[in-house]
């Protein structure tokens, strides 16, 4: 079957796409020539008078997520929340936000509002150390409903060092 949807299944591609993306919190973005990086987001939709919606917003940096530089277009790829599944993959365009800008501060407490186990000032943190990027959706997508690449895109994940490989804590009255 071939990476794009084909006619004999339309589909809305706003409300699969806006369906998609308030239903979950966990996107992936490839980065061309940088991998592929599955990150914690917030949708913000039109109807928010505070941001660039529809687009995503996501937070990396100093004690949140780790991203590598962004270009201005990467690939995003949208997963069911029924199955886990891929349901979308296209295009967006990815943009850093000022964080002297006042559409900073309304990004800032739309991501702040959904940020589990913050602690802290979160803000004052993300203004100094952070990046929040506004990734926004545009074109047809390169995968859908009714065609879907071949291959699973899954990677095997290498396997990382033990970190007490020598030193063990020491435990009262021995370790069995």
């Amino acid at each position: 079957m071939s990476g794009s949807p084909n006619a004999s299944s339309p589909f809305n591609v706003t409300r699969l796409l806006a369906e998609a993306a308030t239903k979950s919190g966990v996107l992936w973005i490839e980065v061309p020539d940088g991998g592929t990086h599955a990150v914690w987001f917030v949708w913000h939709d039109d109807e928010d008078p505070r941001g660039a919606g529809p687009a995503a917003y996501v937070v990396s940096g100093t004690g949140e997520q780790t991203l590598p530089p962004l270009p201005d277009e990467v690939t995003v790829i949208l997963r069911s929340k029924d199955t886990g599944a891929r349901l979308l993959r296209l295009k967006a365009t990815a943009r850093v936000i000022d964080p002297a800008s006042d559409a900073w501060v309304g990004a800032a407490e739309v991501l702040q509002a959904k940020r589990l186990n913050a602690t802290g000032d979160v803000l004052a943190r993300w203004r100094e150390s952070a990046t929040i990027h506004v990734l926004t959706p545009h074109g047809i997508p390169d995968e859908g409903p009714g065609g879907y690449a071949a291959d699973s895109g899954r990677v095997t994940v290498s396997p990382a060092r033990g970190a007490t490989a020598r030193w063990r804590p020491w435990h009262w009255r021995g370790r069995g």
